[in-house]
């Protein structure tokens, strides 16, 4: 089985081609970690680290266990990547200079070699890293040119940036291609990276392997391949097909070696001569060529790989003072070559592709760092830094080159030149894709149209039972109070005053406990409420009874019964409520899926199964009230309002039972609508249909307020 292992494969792909956020409390950042790595290092209040594949080939060594392993040693110097190197301390030292940028803050580094080696990589990443605790620093990788599309999945990834495209668009475009000429059968080759299957020696490409490879080529009929790979890996074989003269290939590149003045020398040009492929786009930075023509190990003898540098580009070994020339070749320097007139390619800094993505992501760096310590972004007046370095946040420097990323990405939508960084979760992509706007918080409120509809129809209620029920204890005496049993009917217009001021917790801010208010409130009252309506029917029946000769039961039904009755039903509401809160409570809730551009903040219910066991308990009582109703609504006597208790019940069930689905169905805050306009319908059901009737005869027909007229009702 070769397929890759991901965790381990992710973290090197990382650091693969990677500069490394590398935040250090200044002064004494010393060296930090316990491997021998190539790199070199310039204090600064900051220290941004970076790895880079100088050499693209890590020399195997063998280990024996039985001494101590000698340090990495690696061949094939890229002059390409070197300069990749200079990039970013010519970066560095820009911004050092502008005054507009990280004002009296210093910008260090430390620079790493990676040999083109994923161990190697990995033990530049564990340098750069291993000091944290003791430097009190953290990291944010920011690539330059990690192209893996899985490096986009911000689950597993969420602080990995790079100023690359990931690989997704170049296949994309690369399947493109191969369909535009028509080609139908092709050749595909691909690096051998997959980490730990053979140890160490599955990084290193042996003579056997290459001629396997070419051996393969030789004999297969396709006449395109297509090579993803990455140009210290793709060299090898490169030698041997111009070697063997292999030739009629058409070869398609990955952006990774298509540039690679390799390509240009006579001897690969007439075997890769004609290669297609699809390249990032080239930029031009102002004063960088003096920059690299001022190399020269003279100047810093210390620098690391300017010695191989000088020896290549000049031909000689350079002579520094207390050091044995280790070169292979003849000629000593003498001290007065400069690069100024040089025509090497590497000084051509007309065409930069992989130099520019380094040169924008320690800008973005730089930007970022600029907004922490500043509170401002580059270009806005700061009066003085907002923030010590030794204060800063991982977090502040993660979101703040998020959105240095959106900023610097809108730019180059480019060209093709990034591809896009998914917006966080809070906030939404605009039109034109270029920045990230914060998305708005959306709920009930009291000042919107359908607030304020709600509002006015709770406290419209709670104002008419309120004064429903003054008028009951003003005519407490009067044949149709003592009729409809005048305590249950105040304990009702009471329970009714709680439930129609219910919905006003639904249009408040949700926070934890008016989420646990408003649905348990609404629980509570409606319970309370229906318990009277029970207490009433049942009222409603034992009169009927007491007409029959004999029976004792409506005697033994008084106003204690009636209230314990009120008291066991709201009990077991009470047990279910405390259950819920206790177990698995409401609490407010972001819901991100039915917008684009909203948050919606809601109440979650916590527990569906405590939520609708409230609702059941609720409709089991109205249930029982509306058959017991029902039997006695053609019952004689006792102003017999069982018939509107029917019809309240009625309503009642018929809200509750039309609630559900739509309920379920609506989104956002019109779900807390469709709640509230719930318990306001059944609310206005039951006093409308209960109290109204006996409210008409006090009020606007005080002569039928007899015992024998009430009696004949």
């Amino acid at each position: 089985n070769n397929t890759p292992q991901w965790g381990w494969l992710g973290l090197i792909l990382i650091v693969l081609f990677s500069l490394v956020l590398y935040l250090s409390v200044a002064p004494g950042c010393k060296r930090i970690g316990k491997f021998d790595v190539p790199g070199w290092f310039k204090q600064g209040d900051i220290v941004i680290g970076g790895i880079f594949p100088v050499y693209n080939r890590e020399v195997v060594s063998i280990f024996n266990y039985e001494k101590k392993p000698t340090s990495v040693n690696c061949d094939r110097f890229d002059l390409r990547a070197f300069r990749w190197t200079q990039m970013m301390i010519f970066a560095i030292e820009e911004i050092n200079k502008d005054p507009t940028i990280l004002l009296n803050v210093t910008l260090g580094y430390r620079i790493l070699d990676s040999c083109s080696s994923p161990t190697n990589t990995l033990r530049a990443a564990l340098t750069l890293v291993g000091g944290q605790e003791e430097n009190n620093s953290t990291c944010f990788p920011v690539s330059y040119f990690s192209t893996c599309a899985c490096l986009s999945d911000r689950t597993k990834y969420p602080t990995f940036f790079r100023t690359v495209p990931s690989d997704y668009y170049q296949a994309k475009a690369l399947a493109a291609l191969v369909k535009r000429f028509g080609w139908k059968w092709i050749g595909a080759l691909q690096a051998d990276n997959d980490y730990g299957r053979n140890g160490i020696q599955a990084f290193t490409y042996s003579v056997d392997k290459t001629l396997r490879v070419l051996e393969m080529i030789k004999k297969s009929t396709v006449k395109v391949i297509l090579a993803f790979t990455a140009e210290g890996d793709f060299y090898p074989l490169m030698k041997e097909v111009v070697k063997q003269n292999i030739t009629g290939i058409q070869w398609i590149a990955s952006e990774a070696w298509i540039t690679s003045s390799r390509l240009s020398t006579p001897e690969m040009f007439q075997a890769f001569g004609g290669a297609l492929g699809f390249v990032m786009p080239k930029m031009a930075v102002p004063n960088l060529k003096p920059f690299l023509t001022s190399i020269s190990p003279h100047a810093d003898s210390g620098a690391v790989f300017v010695r191989t540098f000088w020896e290549i580009i000049m031909g000689c070994t350079p002579h520094l003072s207390g050091e044995n020339s280790t070169s292979s070749l003849d000629g000593m320097c003498t001290g007065d070559e400069t690069l100024s007139d040089s025509q090497d390619p590497f000084f051509d800094v007309t065409e930069l592709r992989v130099s520019y993505n380094v040169y924008n992501a320690i800008y973005a760096i730089a930007h970022a760092l600029h907004r922490v310590v500043f509170c401002k972004s580059v270009g806005e007046k700061a009066e003085g830094p907002c923030m010590n370095v030794s204060q800063i946040e991982p977090k502040q420097v993660f979101f703040n080159i998020f959105f240095i990323f959106i900023s610097f990405t809108s730019n180059l939508i480019p060209s093709g030149a990034v591809d896009c960084v998914p917006c966080p979760v809070k906030f939404w992509s605009s039109d034109k894709k270029d920045e990230c706007i914060p998305k708005t918080v959306e709920y009930l409120t009291y000042n919107e149209p359908m607030g304020i509809v709600i509002t006015v129809l709770s406290l419209l209620g709670a104002s008419l039972c309120l004064i429903t029920m003054v008028i009951f204890i003003k005519n407490n005496q009067t044949p149709v109070i003592k009729a409809s049993n005048a305590q249950l009917s105040c304990f009702l217009l009471l329970s009714l005053v709680l439930c129609f001021l219910s919905p006003l917790t639904f249009i408040v801010t949700p926070t934890v406990w008016t989420c646990m208010l408003r649905h348990t409130a609404f629980g509570l009252t409606f319970a309370v409420c229906i318990s009277c309506v029970l207490g009433k029917t049942i009222v409603v029946v034992l009169a009927f009874k007491a007409t029959t000769p004999g029976s004792k039961v409506a005697r033994q039904f008084g106003p204690k019964q009636q209230r314990i009755i009120v008291c066991a039903c709201t009990f077991i509401q009470v047990v279910i409520i405390i259950l819920w809160l206790t177990l698995n409570p409401p609490y407010p809730d972001m819901v991100f899926q039915h917008s684009t551009k909203k948050i919606l903040l809601e109440c979650n219910t916590g527990s569906e199964a405590a939520f609708y066991a409230v609702l059941s308990y609720i409709g089991f009582l109205a249930v029982i009230c509306l058959v017991l109703a029902f039997i006695a609504r053609k019952l004689p006597d006792n102003f017999n309002e069982a018939k509107f208790i029917t019809f309240s019940l009625l309503i009642f069930c018929a809200v509750w039972i039309s609630f559900i689905p739509a309920y379920v169905s609506s989104p956002g805050k019109f779900t807390t609508a469709v709640e509230t306009f719930a318990i306001l319908s059944s609310a206005f059901g039951l006093f409308i249909c209960i109290f109204a009737p006996k409210c008409y005869i006090i009020l606007i027909k005080p002569e039928r307020n007899t015992k024998r007229l009430v009696a004949k009702h």
